[in-house]
């Protein structure tokens, strides 16, 4: 049996793990998308796998140039027939390019995810009395990116009350300014938990 050392076995791996590596940032926004904004922490878990699998794309598809451009080929003792056209572009420098690219836009993803989130609803920042305005800090438990802040802020600003809001995914918080005479607490509290995440107590 002859080992098959063309790029083009490694471009799949590659692109597996660069799509798992950003997979905890990518599920809030297609979450956004199909309208279940809960299902977006259920891949939090993968946010400390996240460097070991950028790692290990970059490490498969370096690996795919390098056979690529050493120009390794797939040896068939067998059969001296051609391949086909298909086969031959799976193996070739633009198929590849095409793949890497793909990858690196999964592994920078969480740099630019909040684009994909619309902007606060209208209406939602109008000033009230001054003596009913409050702040509240809420731990969150499941944030790992920008786009994580940017899911909480999405789901806060559909909230009737709310003046403002900052949320860190690196502190693992968000800071509310809402007016108590018309949303609590509690609604609050409720509108971030439907983003998928967990408000600590």
């Amino acid at each position: 049996m002859i080992k098959d050392n063309s790029p083009g076995t490694y471009t799949g791996a590659g692109i597996l793990s660069a799509f798992a590596a950003s997979l905890c940032c990518i599920a809030p926004v297609i979450a956004i998308f199909a309208g279940s904004s809960s299902i977006a922490s259920n891949f939090s878990w993968l946010d400390p796998a996240r460097p070991y699998l950028i790692g290990l794309s970059i490490t498969i598809l370096a690996f795919a140039w390098y056979l690529n451009l050493k120009g390794a080929k797939t040896p068939d003792l067998e059969c001296n027939c051609e391949t086909s056209k298909m086969e031959s572009f799976l193996h070739s420098k633009s198929f590849l390019s095409t793949v890497t690219l793909f990858a690196v836009i999964m592994m920078t993803f969480p740099l630019y995810a909040e684009i994909f989130y619309p902007g606060p609803k209208a209406g939602t920042t109008k000033i009230s009395v001054a003596g009913a305005n409050q702040q509240v800090i809420f731990k969150i438990q499941g944030m790992t990116c920008e786009a994580c802040e940017a899911h909480v802020n999405n789901e806060l600003s559909k909230v009737p009350g709310v003046l403002a809001y900052k949320t860190s995914y690196s502190h693992s918080n968000t800071l509310v300014t809402f007016d108590s005479s018309k949303v609590n607490i509690k609604t609050l509290e409720a509108a971030i938990s439907r983003t998928g995440y967990k408000v600590l107590k």
